[in-house]
């Protein structure tokens, strides 16, 4: 179910009456929302990072680009720009995507307080924990920044960009997948990606690596636990789609460990690759999207999770500042389970000015839904008369989009606010150029190829079409395979 919001914002500042009663909005409100209406997108909180990890096996990887500026493009140019604060002895590097239109210039993460505090704009933080090797870990890392610039249009004011995410994080994590399965069979990964955007956060993931938000002593879960115990509706998309999906069993009836998807035994129900397992584990996002004033960002592998709830790894890191309170989660993890798999953790202090309110927010767009958590903090102060209080803003954290739905035909709907977000002649998925009568509506079945109708789009390309087939069910398996049989 996908949901977005409105602006933060009190009651209506036209003539009416109040939330409590039949009184105008007061002056001084007006003039701060007037004041915090004119603020500009240049001003930004302070990002503070921090690493840790632990290595078992050697399948977590990480991918950090912090204080990277997006400069839109004039109109007439044909690309828009990343820039990187400046930062000693940390030399930029560029990575120009030509199919995107968008050049991308970030510092190299190899220590990050040489970054840390800079009023920057767009930080980058990813999180990938590989099984069954490193491949896939490694291939994502290296290419899926490259194909969600490639799925946003160029040129967008900040508004459409944050907007442009969701949709194009869904693209670029199929694309990821699709690719890589054309080089390898086995191996696979989860992946937490996170765009922190002034006060606006964006994550997309699949698998059990999770992030999580801590604002003013509330808990906000910012990604899913894509584990077959942790859903039935992923077990029964699985199941309708031709998985078989239960636990090991021992001889005698008794079934022992998590619930696995057979063949292969994966415990997750959405990675990036894992070929082996079959199609209908998708590489498909959970993405969620939303504004906060400020907090701390929790970023962690599972070897942190299936240790810590996140109210105890908040806990225990407290007071710290992010590197040595990554480090404290990690070994607390450690000292409570034992090192037992990989064990990563990022945090993120997002420190904004006390004077700063929410930063504009997309504003709400038909058709889309409607926003579901506001969490409100009323601010008190004794020269404050009561009207006054009533109309304080909302400056905690405001959902402004969520989507977890597996199918393609939703997440890549036409009914989409930014304008040519997908392109008439341009698949929606791997961006490859359509000839016309060529591209395929993801709405239809595979049966019937539509021709380019404005109204049908978007289209997809032949072989993306038949990556959506068989992640939906709709192409045949490779056949039966029975579980594993444990033998006393």
């Amino acid at each position: 179910m996908s949901s977005r919001a409105g602006s933060v914002g009190g009651g209506s500042s036209s003539g009416g009456s109040s939330a409590g009663g039949g009184g105008a909005v007061p002056l001084a409100v007006l003039l701060r929302r007037e004041v915090a209406s004119e603020r500009t997108a240049s001003e930004r909180p302070e990002l503070h990072t921090g690493l840790f990890s632990q290595a078992k096996k050697g399948e977590d990887f990480t991918f950090l680009k912090p204080d990277c500026e997006r400069i839109p493009g004039v109109p007439s140019s044909s690309f828009s720009a990343f820039g990187v604060s400046p930062a000693p002895r940390s030399p930029p590097v560029a990575i120009a995507f030509p199919r995107s239109g968008v050049t991308w210039i970030a510092a190299l993460s190899g220590n990050l307080a040489q970054c840390d505090g800079l009023p920057g704009g767009i930080q980058i933080l990813v999180l990938f924990d590989g099984h069954n090797g490193n491949g896939a870990a490694i291939y994502t890392k290296e290419n899926l920044l490259n194909n969600v610039l490639s799925a946003v249009p160029a040129g967008l004011n900040r508004e459409d960009w944050i907007a442009a995410l969701p949709r194009a994080l869904v693209a670029a994590f199929v694309k990821t997948d699709k690719d890589f399965q054309t080089k390898a069979r086995s191996s696979g990964t989860t992946v937490t990606f996170v765009i922190i955007d002034g006060l606006v956060i964006t994550v997309a993931s699949v698998g059990d690596s999770r992030c999580v938000l801590e604002a003013e002593g509330s808990i906000y879960h910012l990604s899913s636990d894509h584990r077959f115990d942790a859903s039935k509706e992923e077990v029964d998309r699985v199941t309708e789609s031709g998985g078989d999906v239960g636990r090991l069993n021992v001889v005698g009836g008794a079934e022992i460990g998590p619930l696995r998807c057979w063949p292969g035994g994966l415990c997750l129900s959405r990675s990036i690759g894992d070929q082996d397992v079959g199609q209908f584990i998708v590489p498909v996002p959970l993405v969620k999207q939303l504004s906060t004033a400020g907090g701390r960002l929790i970023i962690a592998s599972d070897g942190v999770w299936d240790a810590l709830s996140p109210e105890v790894a908040f806990s225990c890191s407290r007071e710290l500042p992010p590197e040595p309170a990554a480090e404290q989660i990690v070994k607390t993890a450690v000292q409570s389970k034992g090192l037992r798999d990989d064990t990563t953790c990022i945090v993120v202090d997002i420190i904004a000015e006390k004077s700063h309110s929410s930063m504009p927010l997309p504003k709400k767009q038909p058709g889309i839904g409607v926003f579901k958590n506001m969490f409100c903090k009323k601010k008190s102060s004794d020269s404050s008369s009561h009207a006054d209080r009533e109309y304080m803003d909302p400056d905690i954290v405001e959902e402004i989009f969520e989507d977890g739905c597996a199918l393609l035909s939703k997440r890549l709907d036409s009914e989409y606010p930014v304008r040519n977000m997908f392109k008439l002649f341009i698949c929606a998925i791997c961006q490859v150029e359509l000839k016309p009568n060529q591209g395929i509506s993801v709405h239809e079945d595979s049966s019937q190829p539509g021709s380019l109708r404005r109204w049908d789009g978007p289209f997809l390309c032949q072989s993306c079409q038949e990556k959506k087939e068989a992640m939906e069910g709709k192409r045949g398996s490779r056949g039966f395979t029975l579980r594993p049989v444990i033998y006393a």
